[in-house]
């Protein structure tokens, strides 16, 4: 039997069921595309993704962009975007700048510890910028020792996630006028 007398015969209750898995298949695929375009754009520095406007959908595409890794060529794009050269990324992620190279060179997939650290920074940058209302500024402040802080440059404590926590506090009640 040709492939043409196939298009007449009725389908058969298997027919039907494959028909069925591809479309939800299909559907997922677009999904999936879509949650990787939309988490790539969110990522972006200055792109908007902050702690306040994150719900419970973006934190899932969180966890699933941490799960699966983030490719070098995104992490590239957003350390572009930063104030933080290469020695201070490597430094924040515990990578050697070498092993930066060879990921960049193999266009590698960094780790779920490793991208989580990434979004980290990223979310606690885009706060900044937002409660100081512009880059420069923000990253005038990254620099400068804080004594509110321990009397050291906000930017040292972004190497640990007790740190990153420290900052994004105090971007807090920077934000709501509490200086101390």
């Amino acid at each position: 039997m040709n492939w043409q007398a196939n298009l007449y015969l009725p389908r058969t209750p298997k027919k039907l069921i494959y028909d069925k898995w591809r479309f939800i298949y299909d559907k997922f695929r677009i999904f999936e595309y879509k949650i990787k375009t939309t988490m790539g754009q969110a990522l972006e520095i200055g792109a908007g993704l902050s702690y306040k406007l994150i719900d419970d959908r973006d934190v899932f595409m969180l966890i699933s962009t941490v799960r699966e890794g983030i490719k070098y060529a995104l992490f590239q794009s957003i350390a572009d975007k930063s104030p933080f050269s290469t020695a201070e990324w490597s430094g924040y992620l515990h990578l050697s700048e070498r092993t930066f190279q060879r990921y960049k060179k193999e266009k590698r997939t960094f780790d779920p510890l490793h991208s989580e650290k990434i979004l980290e920074i990223t979310l606690v940058y885009n706060k900044g910028v937002e409660v100081f209302g512009d880059k420069a500024n923000f990253d005038a402040w990254l620099e400068a020792k804080n004594v509110a802080l321990g009397g050291i440059k906000p930017k040292e404590l972004l190497d640990n996630t007790f740190g990153i926590g420290l900052l994004k506090d105090e971007l807090t009640r920077i934000e709501h006028g509490v200086l101390a």
